[in-house]
């Protein structure tokens, strides 16, 4: 087939398949980069929340700029991989102070920002400035590889450049924003990982993973993510309905986050060695009233699979400066709901006191 026939296809389906999301009615660059730093590694459907919540919040970037991080974080609080939303925050500065609150129109200039690879910035100078740059995102790379019968590695330097230079013969510069948009749309709700609508499709006298049989083969991705397992004793000590908690420092992943006094331990630990394991809480001693231990949580990451249990210590006669060696402090409850926090303490604490 044809390359610009591909594409024509494409936009016709599109067209008329697309969902009715909000960003696509917009050229607006802050709202569509928005939607992109908020969608990657999200479905839309837990996204689209989160979306609107920024767009109210802070409907102009110079309003997300301005806003401090703290505030940032609570709003993206349960879509992870919190290092999106720090960045989100440094670009919009950057944007603000460099580019006097105007989105850079090429993709050239779009990706020296922080937070914006290769794929956000092609979607946002397609969509925004229709600058003819394709996208390659899972969604292409299916649809490209299950068409074309590419069995190149998705996860090699050499397959991801191989679909790049393929994804960009392919683009309509008349209507690139049309373009990437139907492609990416194609693989999301027909080209689909699982069960694609193959017997239904515009393509299929002319793909060859229908013609072979390639449907469950291609793309092909080689490396496979290594899981550690992980087990969190996290310590909430509670006086007078304060809650003793710390702000996460350093270059990890909950960096600006709020969370308890934590042990880390290589073994799940018993109920009755529980206290004898972990010296902050032989350091409470005569000061605790009572003690409960929560139930098991299970927090999954890309590279992680933490399970976590919360010792809710409940104590007398603590001043609130004696915890200061390890960054901890009192608050109360609704500073508590306040604050940004990763998604496993806000859990726990709905269980337990919301």
């Amino acid at each position: 087939m044809e390359n610009q026939l591909f594409a024509r296809k494409l936009i016709e389906w599109y067209q008329i398949n697309k969902r009715n999301l909000p960003w696509r009615h917009t050229t607006d660059p802050y709202q569509i980069w928005l939607s992109e730093i908020i969608l990657q590694q999200t479905r839309v459907v837990q996204g689209l929340p989160y979306y609107q919540a920024f767009t109210q919040k802070f409907p102009q970037v110079s309003n997300l700029a301005q806003a401090e991080e703290q505030e940032v974080l609570r709003t993206w609080q349960g879509l992870g991989y919190y290092s999106r939303a720090r960045n989100l925050h440094k670009c919009a500065k950057i944007i603000c102070h460099q580019y006097g609150g105007q989105f850079p129109d090429n993709y050239a200039e779009l990706i020296k920002l922080p937070g914006i690879g290769p794929y956000t910035a092609a979607a946002i100078a397609s969509f925004a400035f229709k600058e003819p740059k394709a996208v390659v995102d899972g969604n292409v790379y299916r649809v490209l590889s299950r068409f074309f019968g590419l069995q190149e590695d998705i996860a090699s330097n050499s397959g991801q450049k191989a679909f790049a230079k393929l994804a960009q013969t392919l683009i309509n510069h008349e209507h690139p924003d049309l373009y990437n948009q139907g492609i990416m749309e194609f693989g999301a709700l027909h080209c689909t990982p699982k069960s694609p609508a193959c017997n239904n499709c515009m393509f299929i006298d002319n793909c060859v993973a229908f013609d072979q049989k390639l449907q469950n083969v291609l793309p092909i991705k080689s490396k496979k993510v290594k899981v550690r397992l992980r087990h969190f004793y996290y310590i909430n000590v509670v006086q007078n309905d304060l809650l003793l908690m710390k702000k996460r420092v350093g270059n990890g992943i909950w960096e600006g986050l709020y969370d308890f006094y934590l042990h880390e331990s290589s073994d799940p630990l018993d109920h009755q060695n529980i206290t004898s394991e972990i010296d902050f809480l032989r350091s409470l001693g005569a000061k605790t009233k009572r003690i409960d231990l929560s139930k098991e949580y299970v927090h999954i990451l890309s590279h992680q699979k933490i399970k976590a249990r919360f010792i809710t210590v409940y104590i007398q006669g603590v001043s609130a400066d004696i915890m200061v060696e390890e960054r901890l402090k009192f608050y109360p409850l609704d500073e508590v709901h306040d604050l940004p926090k990763p998604v496993l303490i806000s859990h726990y604490l709905n269980d337990t006191f919301f």
